[in-house]
């Protein structure tokens, strides 16, 4: 249990808290709730680059972390984008059913196709894309206006809704066609007329 990884579970504990009292937020209008649910939001996002500082820095790379710390993240962003697709006014603004169907929907793939990877290769080798990175910063920004009630400017939301839902979608294609590529090198994935028998002994 590296530093890294203690501070990567802080951020999963965070969680919790957050969304409770983004709830106590919206029901009550208390704005200490608010002012908890922002800083637990906002610490946890923070930490998320000291943690990748701290195992680069110190060399504290595990496998454990690989998995927890794009488990923080998601757990994190979702959590936050499913609360905010309710009907929190006047409190809060509201997310479009739509990005929240996009943003579940790569991440339910993605899990899926991990497992199956998984299952058929014996490894999972993810390859990280510029699309996915720049789809978790419009995600961020668009959980973070609607936190911070910045309305000043109404149409740069929507513009931080629609490249977060943009890509997300085009980052998706890209981790499921690195999928099929990494199943479609295995030869688990060859018709069984193809195989040695060493290979078919192994299916049977």
């Amino acid at each position: 249990m590296t530093t890294a990884n203690k501070i990567t579970i802080l951020r999963i504990l965070l969680i919790p808290f957050f969304v409770v009292e983004i709830i106590y937020y919206v029901r009550t209008g208390n704005p200490v709730c608010w002012l908890a649910a922002l800083l637990s939001f906002a610490v946890a996002a923070i930490l998320d680059g000291v943690d990748g500082y701290v195992a680069r820095r110190y060399h504290q790379w595990s496998e454990l972390g690989t998995v927890l710390d794009p488990l923080a993240d998601k757990l994190l962003l979702v959590s936050a984008v499913v609360l905010l697709s309710f009907d929190n006014e006047p409190y809060l603004r509201r997310i479009p059913l739509w990005l929240t169907g996009v943003i579940i929907s790569r991440d339910l793939m993605l899990a899926i196709g991990a497992v199956v990877v998984r299952l058929v290769v014996g490894k999972i080798t993810v390859r990280p894309h510029l699309t996915g990175k720049l789809a978790t910063v419009f995600q961020m920004l668009t959980v973070s206006w609607i936190l911070l009630h910045w309305n000043f400017h109404y149409g740069l939301l929507e513009i931080w809704m629609l490249g977060a839902g943009i890509f997300t979608a085009v980052s998706a294609l890209f981790y499921i066609w690195d999928g099929m590529q990494q199943l479609g090198a295995h030869p688990a994935s060859l018709p069984v007329q193809n195989k040695t028998s060493a290979e078919k002994d192994k299916i049977f």
